[in-house]
């Protein structure tokens, strides 16, 4: 005999298609996370610096950069320190407001350590005596940040600073502009 209406399936069968798909995205999730991490925090970006023994032992303008960021001076303060610093022949990587918004009363220097060289140039071309700050940079980058008590740069900075023999120094990787060829469009 034969069933006129098909029977219906029992619905005690589990289904485990959903399951498995949300595992498995869920895997996928974590495991493109760890990668995304990974990459983060081992960048295999170009280094910042380079290990240098320096002609003369003596660490010249031309060989530190420097970012200008005013720090609650006047308006225009931070860019016309900045215009004079490359006269004298530093790189100005950066000129801008103070970026973590720390208000200073006279004139800071942050750099690798406190006794730095290229921030101790730096300090040499300020009539004022700055507040120096060591922290640690890879960069070996100066900020030099001027607040509301800042002054004048001296009309002579210091030239250079000198160095123990044989010391090896690691300077910035300074990037010039490439000019662009005629007939190219820059955009």
């Amino acid at each position: 005999m034969t069933a006129i209406h098909p029977q219906p399936r029992p619905h005690s069968r589990i289904h485990w298609r959903t399951p498995i798909t949300m595992v498995a995205l869920l895997v996928i999730l974590v495991g493109g996370a760890w990668w995304g991490w990974n990459s983060l925090i081992n960048s295999s970006a170009e280094p910042t610096c380079v290990d240098q023994k320096l002609p003369n032992n003596r660490l010249l303008p031309k060989q530190v950069v420097v970012n200008v960021y005013n720090g609650g001076a006047k308006a225009g303060t931070a860019a016309a320190v900045a215009d004079v610093l490359k006269k004298r022949g530093f790189h100005v990587a950066k000129i801008a407001n103070e970026p973590k918004g720390d208000k200073i009363d006279v004139v800071a220097l942050r750099g690798a350590t406190d006794k730095a060289p290229e921030l101790l140039l730096i300090a040499g071309q300020l009539n004022q005596k700055a507040l120096i700050i060591g922290d640690d940079r890879t960069d070996h980058t100066v900020d030099l940040v001027v607040g509301p008590g800042y002054t004048s740069l001296r009309a002579k900075g210091l030239p250079s600073v000198a160095l123990a023999p044989d010391t090896t120094l690691c300077l910035p990787i300074i990037h010039t502009p490439q000019p662009i060829p005629s007939g190219q469009n820059p955009n």
